[in-house]
């Protein structure tokens, strides 16, 4: 569900678009449905976000994705990625720990600080300064792993601004899949 009507699924890439859905989820996603009009842009987006996850160790780019997400106020990606996290990585309560104060969620503090980062890339890129990238080589990370997650971040940025702008909805499975608590914790809401 979205501000925009659906596109016709007689067309071959927006057929193609839901019948990948249907085999990864069990139902075509709201997001997928909004954005099916421009199969193409639905492709170029999934290339972009493949090339960022190849190089990243996935449990950091969820943490990453979930930071910028709570920073630009995306409850559908939030809704998402703090599933993957409960679902790969962590139990429902730290991932609500996680979701509503990542300094006192148990992190290591290199991973605190890539969220930090993240939040920061989301909200205010032109600000970063050369010592807050200092901080993440402080922690270990490589400039190429700094990278990974701005580029994370920024890539979140395109994808819940375009979603959020066409009216793409949560899908309601999130309603069934995720624990009350968990849900509010990533939404400030139980809607």
């Amino acid at each position: 569900m979205s501000f925009l009507s659906d596109p016709p699924e007689t067309d071959p890439g927006v057929e193609s678009l839901y019948a990948a859905d249907r085999e990864r989820l069990g139902y075509v996603a709201n997001y997928t449905r909004a954005l099916a009009w421009r199969p193409a842009a639905v492709a170029a987006w999934a290339a972009l976000n493949g090339a960022v996850k190849s190089t990243m160790d996935l449990r950091r780019y969820e943490l990453a994705t979930l930071a910028a997400a709570r920073r630009l106020g995306s409850r559908y990606c939030r809704l998402a990625h703090g599933a993957v996290l409960r679902d790969r990585f962590y139990d429902a309560e730290t991932v609500a720990r996680i979701a509503t104060d990542h300094a006192d969620a148990g992190l290591s503090p290199a991973d605190a600080a890539v969220m930090d980062f993240a939040e920061r890339v989301a909200a205010d890129p032109n600000g970063i300064t050369a010592a807050e990238v200092d901080v993440l080589r402080g922690h270990g990370l490589s400039d190429a792993e700094i990278l990974d997650v701005a580029l994370t971040a920024a890539a979140r940025c395109f994808f819940s601004t375009v979603i959020a702008a066409v009216g793409a909805r949560p899908d309601a499975a999130f309603e069934t899949a995720l624990e009350p608590e968990l849900r509010r914790a990533l939404t400030g809401s139980l809607d």
